[in-house]
């Protein structure tokens, strides 16, 4: 049965007028796509039913909070709706079931509850991947963004919605202890989380307890329950909970009691696992009966009015529905569906790539970076980020250790002393949080710039790469980006420090992800102009970027013998910057057209060595450095190779999934004839100390290879 009802709390008729309409429409919304299933123009039917009572979160907020909601949180997208006058809530969910054109934020790419005027993110998740970028966007809305404008309110918070289930997920433990961790320490964290806990997991229950022990303990963080079938103490405590939040910008976190009607979604058989006592047990407790009560026990509406009601909106929603079938418009070509990650500002990029800051005299203390003679990579890399943070000023660096230490390699030393605390800071020691922190600042107007300290430990929050960051302008049709340069230290090649874990050669991860840009520096002369397109292609683009730096070649000065400082260049000075070509390989050695050696990152130096010992056989060799590595440069490519007799590409990767496949792969799609090979290394983790010269790829590897290819 619904709980008691509290006569004690009052709450405005009108507020509960506006509550009961929203869990109304949503649950009609709910029997709609099924409804659309059936007669084969629905493709989506987890819906909210049981769950409407998170309706008065939308409604103790404000419309230009934005919201990150669980996919059941049906109640809320109406009840926000309910507030924006001219929005359409029934056809938005309709067309986004339907995968309709008109779907106002993927276009008919995915069901998601989104809106751009409602403020409301979409999110894919079904296991609160999305916290940490809610967490990162209380963390810049709480201290603020550089250059001052975020684009919300002063005083708004972030809300998010996740299920009981979820909460268990690595993700959401995750930003549930850096919530704790910014309380703990006093740093501003306007964050609203919502559990909607409906006590199971598709079919798997949350222990008896279980969440409220978990979410009740989190340092610093406040723990608020809130029953579902109690609307007037529900909507009251929403609103104290809000103000809450909003006044202190502190994080609470509001343990939402539910239920969950017509099973996890329609192909699901709740009688597999679950009685039919259990599941008409919780039809007593269904959260509009509750309100049905409420208003009846007020002298608001009685029965029949509800009844009555709830009759008008069902009619409402089907008469849209009934509208759907053989008019959808859907996506109807590869370029229509892909269009948000295609679409291309190339001029914007050159000229904001090319752009210097103001004032760089004062900023390099009167000794600018090109002055200084040649540098190493490391030192290449920290004037660049130097010049991006003076060029882009919402651009924030971050990550583990890179503020007061300035990264284990040196290469964002003097940073936070140039530009402050609030530009250059370190985080906690978590990959996700990392990550979402700056998925949730991009959304909020700044430019991250965040490092993995190792590309292994990338692995382990790769998901808010794949599944969160590259997604979001694809599921929101470009209206919604979350541009970003993420820099990570990695590859092998270290001596006397490793194991695979600082010494990890798996790139296929980030590879296949759609929509992503991946640069692998080698050379200091040409670092600084990728670690720029990259920064123009997330301001202009809201491109998601990777830019790898290979730790062996952080320090590295020679390249054939001692001394001869074959691995330094001098910095470009910006009047160079324009010279640089966005997206395309770079020929560092043409020596003639025998033989062309295709590499990136350590393989460039080996490549390097190695023609030089083919040239004293008398072999012409030439080098490529690919640069990029997501999208393949496969145009520049084969225009570098032009002439080339033979093609072997140099690929410190693994042999299986290593970046050789696709570059083999796109030049025989090219149609390119002459004989092609590929040299890797071995598959293999990479171990310790010198059995690493076991596995890796050496220039021994690639002479060997070079030669059996020019017999």
């Amino acid at each position: 049965m619904p709980a008691e009802p509290s006569p004690e709390v009052d709450v405005d008729p009108g507020l509960l007028l506006a509550y009961l309409d929203a869990q109304l429409q949503s649950r009609h919304l709910d029997l709609a796509l099924r409804w659309l299933q059936s007669h084969r123009e629905g493709f989506y039917t987890i819906g909210s039913s049981g769950h409407e009572s998170n309706a008065a979160v939308a409604l103790a907020l404000r419309p230009t909070d934005p919201a990150l909601l669980h996919y059941r949180s049906g109640g809320f997208y109406a009840a926000r709706a309910g507030q924006v006058p001219g929005t359409t809530p029934v056809a938005d969910v309709l067309h986004s079931a339907a995968a309709s054109r008109y779907d106002p934020i993927s276009g008919g790419r995915h069901k998601v509850f989104g809106h751009r005027e409602l403020n409301i993110v979409p999110q894919t998740s079904t296991i609160a991947s999305h916290l940490p970028r809610a967490l990162g966007m209380a963390f810049a809305l709480g201290r603020g963004v550089p250059g001052g404008n975020t684009g919300y309110p002063a005083d708004a918070l972030v809300v998010s919605s996740f299920g009981d289930a979820s909460a268990n997920h690595s993700t959401a433990a995750g930003a549930l202890n850096a919530a704790g961790w910014c309380a703990h320490q006093g740093l501003p964290l306007p964050l609203l989380l919502v559990c909607e806990d409906n006590g199971i997991g598709i079919s798997t229950r949350s222990p008896r307890g279980w969440i409220a022990r978990t979410l009740s303990a989190l340092p610093g963080v406040e723990y608020v329950a809130a029953d579902g079938t109690d609307p007037a103490r529900l909507l009251a405590t929403a609103v104290e909970t809000a103000r809450m939040v909003r006044t202190r910008r502190r994080p609470a976190v509001l343990h939402l009691g539910t239920v969950r009607f017509m099973g996890h979604a329609g192909s699901d058989a709740e009688l597999a696992y679950r009685t039919q006592a259990e599941i008409l047990t919780e039809y007593a407790r269904d959260p509009i009966l509750a309100t049905a009560v409420l208003l009846a026990q007020r002298g608001i509406l009685g029965p029949a009015d509800v009844l009555a009601r709830y009759e008008e909106t069902r009619e409402q929603v089907m008469e849209q529905a009934r509208a759907l079938p053989g008019r959808v418009q859907r996506l109807d070509s590869p370029a229509a569906v892909t269009a948000p990650l295609t679409t291309r500002r190339v001029a914007q990029v050159a000229t904001a790539a090319r752009r210097p800051g103001t004032d760089r005299e004062r900023l390099f203390g009167g000794r600018l970076p090109e002055d200084r003679g040649p540098l190493t990579l490391a030192q290449s890399i920290n004037a660049a980020l130097h010049d991006a943070l003076l060029t882009w000023p919402q651009a924030q660096v971050f990550g583990e250790d890179v503020a007061r230490k300035g990264g284990v390699y040196g290469a964002t030393r003097g940073l936070r002393r140039a530009f402050g605390a609030d530009r250059v800071f370190d985080t906690l020691l978590d990959e996700q949080t990392i990550l979402g922190v700056a998925l949730g600042g991009a959304l909020a107007g700044a430019l991250p710039i965040p490092e993995i300290q190792y590309l292994a430990y990338l692995h382990n929050a790769e998901d808010q790469l794949r599944g969160e960051a590259a997604s979001l302008r694809f599921f929101s049709a470009g209206r919604y980006q979350n541009g970003m340069v993420v820099r990570i230290a990695g590859l092998a090649y270290q001596k006397g420090f490793g194991g695979h874990f600082h010494n990890d050669n798996s790139v296929a991860v980030l590879r296949d992800i759609p929509g992503l840009a991946f640069a692998v520096a080698s050379h200091p002369a040409t670092a600084p102009a990728l670690l720029r397109q990259c920064l123009a292609l997330a301001e202009q683009e809201g491109r998601v970027c990777v830019f790898l730096e290979p730790i062996a070649l952080y320090h590295q000065r020679d390249l054939h013998t001692d001394g001869d400082g074959g691995w330094l260049a001098p910095y470009p000075p910006p009047a160079d910057w324009a010279s640089t070509p966005l997206g395309e390989v770079r020929t560092v050695r043409d020596d003639g057209t025998d033989l062309a050696l295709v590499s990136f990152g350590n393989g460039v130096p080996m490549s390097l060595q190695v023609a030089d010992t083919l040239a004293a056989e008398g072999v012409r060799t030439r080098v490529v450095d690919l640069q990029w590595l997501a999208p393949l440069p496969a145009a520049s490519l084969v225009a570098a190779l032009d002439g080339a007799s033979r093609v072997l590409v140099v690929d410190e990767t693994r042999h299986s999934g290593g970046v050789a496949e696709a570059v083999v792969a796109a030049l025989v799609d090219a149609g390119r004839t002459g004989p092609i090979a590929r040299v890797n290394s071995v598959d293999s983790y990479v171990p310790l100390g010198p059995a690493a010269d076991q596995v890796l790829l050496g220039t021994a590897d690639i002479l060997t290879a070079a030669r059996t290819l020019l017999r």
